[in-house]
């Protein structure tokens, strides 16, 4: 009963001890200059910070690889990954690997792991490409059109992928 009264009291002198403190209005208010921050409109940009579109490949074909540097399964698929992409080299294929990580994270990854893949950050959300779960990989082909898509890790240099690679249009 008595921390009951005690809390009561504490709460109320809270409440009704707070003054309403009106704002001085200044005739000739100062301007405030904001600094821009560095924006990217851009759904992709590469590690350099500049605006990379799908579009820009056109006239090849895309394998667009969604990974992260703490997904195992997304690491596991990568030398199978690189070895495809020498692989597909004379086949008009173009690799990207999209992550939602920073630039610092993704540029990090690259020089520990060594893997020669085209990084670059992706700034929208996965679920604006119906990703629920990582890795997954969009194939496009050459008028830009989405022709594939793999969900889960894969082994990409089996000749049953390469051949169905090889195959899409």
């Amino acid at each position: 009963m008595q921390l009951r009264t005690v809390l009561f009291i504490f709460l109320g002198a809270t409440l009704f001890s707070c003054k309403d403190v009106k704002e001085e209005k200044n005739k000739d208010p100062e301007p405030i200059e904001l600094e821009a921050e560095k924006v990217s409109t851009s759904l992709y940009e590469d590690l350099d910070g500049k605006p990379v579109a799908l579009a820009d490949y056109k006239g090849k074909k895309i394998l667009l690889n969604y990974w992260a540097t703490w997904c195992r399964p997304c690491i596991e698929e990568m030398p199978a990954l690189l070895n495809l992409q020498e692989i597909l080299e004379e086949e008009n294929y173009v690799f990207l690997f999209a992550s939602d990580q920073s630039v610092k994270k993704i540029s990090k990854f690259k020089k520990a792991r060594g893997f020669d893949f085209k990084y670059i950050k992706y700034n929208g959300a996965y679920a604006d490409q119906k990703i629920s779960a990582i890795p997954v990989t969009f194939i496009y082909n050459e008028v830009g059109e989405q022709v594939s898509r793999f969900d889960g890790s894969m082994i990409w240099d089996s000749p049953e992928m390469i051949e169905k690679l090889r195959q899409l249009h």
